[in-house]
């Protein structure tokens, strides 16, 4: 996939994700679009491990199947970021 496609498949699945999930997630435009990228990166791999049954690091394609993956990955990337940035009392 080209890099603008990465750039517009993580803007779109980082602000879709931000939308979805409740709370207030901080950062500007770039931190989206990485969120998206590292989302399309996690929920291509989950897909791959479903079918195919190997874990392998691959993203989402660029299509309305891949946005919907993208965004489900970064939705889990906002979960994970903040199970583990959460400061103990």
């Amino acid at each position: 996939m080209s890099l603008l496609a990465w750039i517009v498949l993580g803007l779109l699945a980082g602000a879709i994700a931000k939308a979805i999930y409740p709370g207030y997630q901080g950062g500007g435009i770039l931190a989206t679009m990485l969120l998206g990228i590292v989302g399309a990166i996690i929920g291509g791999s989950l897909l791959n491990l479903l079918q195919t049954g190997t874990l392998a690091i691959t993203s989402a394609s660029f299509s309305i199947a891949g946005l919907f993956v993208a965004v489900i990955g970064a939705i889990i990337a906002i979960f994970l970021y903040y199970q583990f940035s959460r400061r103990a009392y």
